[in-house]
């Protein structure tokens, strides 16, 4: 896609989308309700046109081209199957329309079903399916037409949560043996970094950033980036001074550090406004007073959640800190006043146009430190 808008009236959905999908990989179109993802998809499927710029499958403009035209298939949230067809004839739908040979019919349909481990459904109804069942017999029924690219949109929107992380593995398993291009719609986050090769994150019709899960996840390049993966301690700040590499933050709630090396974009300079992300497997909670900086808290809850324990413990502005401890670490009690802290190159550096504007720097630098 390449400088690609689309409008709808006054609404601009998507804007300026430049975005390169590489043969065989696994992209993931991520964001909140409303971002632009699905339109993204639709663009690339034909089911919407571009209002301007360019769509390209394999070097070829397709953006005029009926969805039929291009090699792509889609396989949408609500699968779109045919309830009055059993398994057999939704898969080979597709193959009779293009009058292909029975013989070959029988035989792509049961690679099929291999394929997608449905050997034996082949007379099963529809409405005897599970939904992972039916999630299976619509990949199985885009596959069969060989496509160049699979295109899905939230296909286990439907599922329970068990089900759907055991269908995450089958996908992700499915499109490594296939060697398919695969662009699959998401809002949740999990799923995005569980399956992807690359992650695109959208907001208000803009791509914040695209990268590796691993990438997204350590080194957010924006605010919103930081603040929609995973769960984040945000703290906003002007940078007071620059040591090296080592930073010191001026915020409301005293002064923090981070490294300049650690900035997700540029070199930040004195008087600027930036916003540090640390993550709370990152975050250190003791009783005792650390040497350097610190920021002092009371603990809130503890929650239990399986094989994590989540600490919560307030600032003295109100604002919540999350701290991630292995279930079985000692943690200190509800009401405990705690010292937070971290390692200065575990926190990210992300520059801020508009949060904080400059003529705050003096007023934070006046408030005290914690440390």
């Amino acid at each position: 896609m390449m400088n690609v808008e689309k409008w709808y009236g006054n609404n601009h959905v998507v804007k300026n989308c430049n975005l390169s999908i590489e043969e065989g990989e696994f992209l993931t179109l991520l964001g909140p309700s409303g971002c632009g993802k699905t339109t993204t998809l639709r663009l690339i499927s034909g089911f919407e046109l571009p209002t301007s710029g360019l769509v390209k499958v394999e070097g070829e403009n397709v953006e005029q081209k009926e969805p039929y035209e291009r090699s792509v298939n889609t396989v949408f949230q609500n699968y779109a199957l045919f309830p009055n067809m059993n398994v057999l004839d939704n898969i080979a739908y597709g193959l009779k329309v293009k009058r292909v040979p029975k013989d070959e019919i029988q035989t792509r349909v049961t690679e099929m079903l291999k394929l997608v481990q449905l050997e034996g459904f082949e007379k099963r109804r529809i409405t005897q399916m599970s939904g992972g069942q039916k999630q299976r017999v619509a990949i199985a029924r885009a596959l069969i037409n060989r496509p160049k690219v699979l295109l899905l949109d939230e296909p286990l929107g439907a599922l329970d949560m068990k089900l759907r992380k055991q269908m995450q593995i089958e996908l992700k398993r499915l499109q490594r043996k296939l060697e398919i291009t695969f662009v699959y719609v998401t809002h949740d986050q999990e799923e995005a970094l569980t399956m992807s090769d690359r992650i695109a994150i959208m907001s208000a019709g803009v791509i914040e950033q695209i990268d590796d899960p691993k990438t997204i996840y350590n080194h957010p390049k924006t605010r919103f980036v930081a603040n929609f993966i995973g769960e984040s301690n945000l703290f906003d700040g002007v940078v007071k001074e620059i040591n090296g590499d080592r930073l010191l933050i001026g915020t409301e709630i005293g002064t923090i550090e981070g490294l300049s090396s650690k900035c997700s974009v540029g070199m930040p300079h004195r008087q600027s406004p930036v916003s540090v992300c640390v993550r709370p497997e990152r975050m250190r909670a003791s009783t005792s007073q650390p040497a350097g900086f610190y920021l002092r808290a009371v603990v809130k809850e503890c929650i239990f959640v399986g094989n994590l324990m989540k600490l919560i413990a307030v600032l003295n502005n109100g604002n919540e800190i999350k701290v991630n401890r292995i279930a079985g670490e000692k943690l200190p009690e509800v009401g405990a006043e705690v010292y937070l802290d971290w390692d200065p190159a575990d926190a990210v550096i992300i520059p801020v146009k508009s949060e904080i504007p400059l003529e705050t720097a003096d007023d934070l630098k006046e408030r005290g430190n914690a440390g």
